[in-house]
């Protein structure tokens, strides 16, 4: 496998780090783009091998880390909290879109791919969605414990943040208190229509799309995995008995265990169906 980082500067000023993973040989016809959720990052716990296992398929990979993700020069430490405060949900799916554009233009791979998925994990997974919708060229989707709506705040909450105009969440792991300006609930409820996850599912019924969530997430209810299925009665929900958030992986990386390896199997069977195959039936 092939492994080298890329830059994309955006207009103002901040840019896109991240990661194109490609296999040996010919230069790959199918491409798949991979996004982190809230408080995550391309190299968080098992997205590397997600995306070494994608490429092993035979698909360029691309993750990225969200330019107001919080990681600055440290690719593990969230170094750039100030950064991580002016987030919002738009431009999350704005980058998503810059990075769908680069990958078909030929600017990240030596020939623009023929085929191209979105994998998107929490509220990546909801970001995926929006913009897979926004998109409208996508070959195939696939969510792991993707979340169905952004609001997930409750009014006393928001009444705290639009008065104070800033809020901090606890990072677990870290121990840090990390922040949020009030310009990330501001945007979301601007964008109501946009960043409505279930209604955007619900433009997605051509789109072959996987839904992916562990029984037990005590961090996104596989009732989330639910609503969106009954939006696109159409795509592919599978659950996963024992599985938490991250299927039981660690971070730092560990391993795989046999919720991931579950989770992995059905998702690369879906790109491998919906990429390659299709692909291939569409040359003939």
């Amino acid at each position: 496998m092939i492994q080298r980082p890329f830059s994309i500067p955006l207009a103002d000023g901040e840019t896109i780090h991240g990661d194109l993973r490609l296999p040996e040989g010919e230069p790959p016809l199918t491409a798949v783009v991979v996004t982190h959720g809230f408080k995550g990052f391309k190299d968080w716990g098992f997205f590397p091998y997600l995306c070494a296992c994608l490429a092993g398929d035979g698909h360029a990979v691309v993750s990225f880390n969200f330019s107001r993700n919080g990681i600055g020069d440290h690719p593990m430490e969230f170094t750039e909290l100030e950064t991580f405060a002016r987030n919002t949900l738009s431009r999350e799916v704005d980058e998503i879109l810059t990075v769908l554009r680069e990958v078909r233009s030929g600017g990240l791979l030596q020939v623009p791919p023929t085929r191209v998925g979105l994998f998107g994990h929490s509220r990546g997974g909801g970001d995926a969605v929006i913009a897979a919708r926004d998109d409208g060229r996508l070959d195939a989707l696939v969510t792991w414990a993707g979340i169905a709506t952004f609001d997930r705040w409750p009014e006393d909450l928001k009444k705290q943040w639009r008065a104070k105009g800033r809020i901090h969440v606890l990072n677990t792991r870290t121990g840090q208190e990390m922040p949020l300006d009030v310009a990330l609930l501001e945007d979301f409820e601007q964008n109501r229509q946009r960043l409505d996850i279930e209604r955007a599912a619900q433009g997605l019924l051509e789109l072959p799309w996987l839904i992916v969530h562990g029984e037990t997430d005590a961090s996104v209810s596989v009732e989330d995995a639910e609503r969106l299925a009954t939006a696109d009665p159409h795509l592919e929900l599978e659950r996963i008995p024992d599985a938490g958030h991250a299927f039981e992986a660690a971070h730092p990386f560990e391993g795989s265990t046999p919720q991931l390896d579950h989770a992995l199997r059905l998702s690369r069977e879906h790109f491998r169906r919906h990429l390659v195959s299709e692909g291939k039936r569409a040359e003939e």
